[in-house]
């Protein structure tokens, strides 16, 4: 079990904390200590690894050994972790009270800094390794203020090996510190202190000495005395992370933007210098975890946002280490701060994210559960005592009713909090479920008891809304019921202008979804009717993304698609229920036709997303000409056909470089229903010859702001990005 002291535990000696890590304070001063003895039977093999560190390195070389323990993988993702495990030092200053500023720094040469203006790591002498404090914080495993009696009240970086793992994992790591009217700096190769004989340009491949006799904590500069900070600039060790493995400005833009969120006051400043043109991003909130929800939120609003807030205490059993040095079972109290803001919107998808210390908690935890359930037991209890004004009947809703619309940030304190592995990524400690439970029931209990006129109107819309939601889902589980694939001794209950294909399995079926019923006969004789099936629909259906579940259930077109497909819809859609392996949208080429193959691809990605990042959704491509190539003699025509001016252009003039004939005038296709079953059948729907476009979400939470700018509500946000998006259009990229 790691040691962890608490602040109610008797002291080791006087401390204090600063630069993100706190340790033993000393009057000494002073950088060097006796070199320990040789070991027996040591031999030199290797300038990498001297004797004087061995004691250092045993632990740093496990780190080496299993990356993955301590970063999860050696990827992108790990190479992104490190970064975080430094800028959270930092982010932990600044939640301590001290620097506001932080500044990351992608260089050109694949190097990493982060800089501070926070209280600088210790330059003096730890007692018990004698070694300095940026030493001891960049080499020992488990080392730092976050291990110590009260430096932190709740610090990001809780593990206390995230410095000494990034210095593990690089090829060289520099420090600089501003502290005590001096800049103190050291040099690390693959955790290994030395010199790096630098020809001006700091690199890794420069000559490295480590040191022998004793550590040297350089002075390289003077500095006000008023002046602290941290500067910290590494190389990833390219023997430990993969080839591909590149720090992600979209990632990191977007942590940065998250930590300035939770961490009002803060700025944080991401340069890269990685392009000829280098780019700045400065980000600064003063409204915390409001604003936060205010930017997640896509959907016209139910509520305002509400901020919930309360702290609980609880106690647990941690070793403690006693004066004697032995580590004794000693029961703390801990307080748990809680801090919720939330909203509702018309929408149905849930956006929750959720905090401890600042560190985002992907998977969820205790803290996640434990709104839930506070959520779903108050919510529950309310619609109880209105069910007869909501004419909710006996039914009860579930946790997805509630959360459908929701968006919500869900930020809790706790000191040394039990996290799932050193990726933090899900809160563990068992006690933080109840106090945040507790909270969230007694804060929406005076909410809800509010005799404010706002606050009544909107709590009423949320309880409908959730009855809405509660309704939508038991209908839509019922009429899911009635749609499967029915066998040959059951009538069919499916649209008739459904035109089946013969074959019951699911991968090889095919259902194409037409456009009009002039398609739909040329269509039929073009099929393979084994595998492929035929639905028309009649113009463009409706705008889901503005339309609320029942307008859209109602709706003859979707519910027909709905039902054809026969997996549900919403949050009820069961994707392994799902009739046909592909859906494929075949509209004509025309503006019209791009218009109502957007309407039906934000159905399925409101309605039935699943299929589409199962990547079952497909456009088909239709030629836009025909051209007929004149062969002399008794030798038959060649047809070419082709999908843009751009191909056209370019067949043409090949066939007059060879002084090929072709029929003049070119036909050009208009629709669907302009071509004749073979024409069709060869360059649409045969297996052997078509093209289709997959339709693909690699980020789904773009892709739901890109819907609701180019289909939403709010008309104005769209004028806008037309207006401004309208000199940059190319004509080249419209397909129609």
């Amino acid at each position: 079990m790691r040691p962890h002291l608490d602040p109610g535990s008797a002291p080791i000696g006087p401390r204090f904390a600063v630069g993100g890590f706190g340790f033993p304070a000393t009057t000494s001063r002073g950088v060097g200590r006796r070199r320990p003895r040789r070991p027996v039977g040591f031999h030199d093999v290797s300038n990498d690894y001297s004797a004087r560190h061995l004691s250092v390195l045993e632990g740093l070389e496990a780190v080496r050994k299993r990356p993955g323990m301590y970063i999860g993988s050696t990827d992108s993702r790990g190479l992104m972790h490190c970064l975080w495990e430094i800028i959270d030092n930092s982010v932990d200053e600044a939640l301590a009270g001290f620097g506001s500023e932080i500044e990351v720094v992608l260089h050109g040469d694949g190097s990493v800094e982060v800089r501070d203006r926070a209280r600088g790591v210790p330059v003096d002498i730890e007692p018990k390794t004698g070694l300095s404090g940026v030493e001891v914080v960049y080499t020992k495993l488990h080392a730092g203020g976050k291990f110590g009696s009260g430096s932190y009240a709740a610090s990001g970086g809780l593990h206390g090996v995230g410095a000494s793992v990034v210095n593990a994992l690089s090829e060289r790591l520099d420090v600089e510190v501003d502290r005590d009217g001096k800049t103190w700096a050291m040099s690390f190769h693959r955790g290994e202190p030395g010199r790096f004989e630098d020809a001006g340009t700091p690199t890794p491949e420069a000559p490295f000495t480590p040191f022998e006799q004793r550590s040297e904590l350089r002075v390289v500069g003077k500095v006000a005395k008023a002046v602290t900070g941290t500067r910290v600039r590494y190389w990833a060790d390219r023997q430990i992370f993969t080839k591909g493995a590149a720090f992600q400005l979209d990632e990191l833009l977007g942590r940065a933007r998250q930590t300035a969120f939770l961490v009002p006051g803060l700025g944080i400043t991401v340069i890269d210098e990685r392009e000829a043109a280098p780019e700045s991003h400065r980000f600064h909130f003063e409204g915390g975890i409001s604003e936060f929800v205010e930017h997640l939120s896509i959907d016209a609003p139910v509520t305002d946002i509400w901020r919930l807030q309360g702290s609980g205490t609880f106690k647990e059993t941690v070793p403690v280490l006693s004066p004697g040095g032995a580590m004794v079972p000693t029961e703390v109290e801990r307080e748990c701060e809680v801090d919720l803001a939330l909203r509702w919107g018309t929408g149905y998808d849930t956006v929750f994210k959720s905090f401890v210390n600042i560190i985002a908690t992907p998977k969820g935890g205790t803290h996640q559960a434990g709104f839930e359930q506070g959520l779903l037991k108050f919510l529950r209890a309310q619609i109880e005592a209105n069910a007869r004004k909501l004419k909710a009947g006996t039914d009860k809703p579930e946790k997805d009713d509630m959360l459908a619309g929701l968006t919500a940030v869900l930020t809790v304190r706790v000191p040394e909090p039990q996290f799932e592995g050193q990726t933090k990524e899900v809160l563990g400690t068992p006690a933080v479920r109840a106090i945040v439970s507790n909270v969230v029931a007694k804060q929406l209990a005076e909410r809800f008891a509010s005799t404010k006129r706002d606050d009544k109107a909107q709590t009423a819309l949320v309880l409908e809304k959730v009855v809405s939601e509660m309704k939508a889902r038991i209908s839509a589980r019922t009429h899911k019921e009635t749609q499967r694939r029915k066998n040959a001794l059951e009538s069919s209950s499916l649209p008739a202008k459904l035109v089946d294909c013969r074959s019951t399995d699911v991968a090889q079926s095919e259902l194409f979804i037409v456009e009009g019923d002039s398609a739909l006969g040329t269509a039929k004789l073009a099929r393979d009717s084994e595998h492929q099936a035929l639905l028309p629909i009649r113009g463009k259906i409706l705008n889901v993304q503005k339309a609320s579940i029942s307008d859209m259930l109602s709706n003859a077109e979707c519910a027909a698609i709905i039902q054809v497909i026969g997996a549900g819809s919403g949050r009820t859609f069961d994707l392994s229920a799902a009739r046909y392996g592909k859906v494929i949208i075949m509209s004509d080429a025309d503006v019209d036709g791009a218009h109502i193959r957007t309407l039906l691809l934000t159905l399925f990605f409101r309605y039935m997303r699943p299929m589409i990042e199962d990547g079952r959704v497909f456009a088909a491509v239709p030629p836009l000409h025909r051209v007929v190539v004149m062969n002399p003699g008794s030798k038959p025509n060649e047809t070419i056909y082709t999908y843009s001016e751009a191909e056209l252009n370019a067949v043409l003039a090949d066939l007059k470089k060879r002084g090929k004939k072709y029929q003049d005038p070119i036909q050009r296709y208009k629709g669907l229903g302009e071509m004749d079953a073979d024409q069709l059948a060869t360059t649409t729907m045969d297996r052997a010859h078509r093209t289709l476009r997959r339709v693909n979400v690699a980020d789904a939470e773009a892709a739901g702001r890109v819907f609701e700018l180019l289909m939403g509500n709010e008309v104005a946000p769209r004028k806008e990005f037309i207006v401004d998006s309208a000199a940059g259009l190319s004509r080249d990229r419209i397909d129609a």
